[in-house]
């Protein structure tokens, strides 16, 4: 982890004088930052094991995932596990199919991280997205927490839709067309929005 993007402040202000709701969740919620492990494999990793299960199990599957690899989340150590050991962890089929391969992909060069720093957001939605298990929600959280990349949306987000819905009165799920304002209206800092939005649900900041 590391200090706060360099665009942190300057987003503050903006979103605080574009939104009222924004404004109180800034000043709510100071304590904290958004910030990075600058280590996408550890970050795809988690995005694989959270999907489509609740944060809480997400947690303890990958609790249970880092003990077997030993502390060693990287594709050298997760290649090596065989596929029962990961099942064990509580990893569906695809999970682990989608974990192994993402390793192997990383040791035999196949995918490069590297070349996403050349590439606008959706140019490298599109790159991640060519990984097994890797879809635009996962790559939108690989951007926003790995890159930190600020003006990314996710309204696939469970999350970001429902503290749309409460914090601005709106039915579960909110109108498509108020989520597009609210893109409209946050634009260049969707990103910063996002997490204050979901500060706003979960008191602990999420991090993948």
């Amino acid at each position: 982890m590391n200090k706060k993007p360099k665009y942190w402040n300057s987003a503050l202000k903006y979103l605080s004088s574009k939104d009222s709701v924004m404004k109180i969740l800034i000043k709510k919620y100071n304590d904290k930052t958004l910030t990075t492990r600058k280590d996408i494999f550890f970050s795809l990793c988690k995005s694989i094991i959270g999907q489509q299960i609740s944060v809480a199990a997400a947690n303890s599957v990958f609790l249970k995932f880092k003990r077997v690899c030993k502390g060693k989340i990287t594709p050298i150590a997760v290649n090596k596990k065989r596929t029962s050991e990961l099942k064990k962890c509580g990893l569906s089929r695809q999970k682990v199919k989608g974990i192994k391969e993402l390793s192997k992909k990383f040791l035999n060069k196949e995918f490069n991280p590297n070349l996403i720093k050349n590439m606008n957001d959706e140019e490298a939605i599109v790159y991640l997205s060519s990984l097994r298990q890797i879809g635009r929600w996962s790559a939108e959280m690989i951007l926003l927490f790995t890159f930190n990349r600020e003006n990314i949306w996710p309204i696939q987000d469970v999350g970001l839709l429902r503290a749309i819905s409460n914090n601005y009165k709106k039915k579960y799920l909110p109108p498509k067309i108020f989520v597009e304002k609210l893109k409209k209206r946050f634009s260049p800092y969707c990103s910063v929005a996002t997490w204050y939005l979901w500060r706003s649900i979960d008191d602990e900041p999420i991090q993948y």
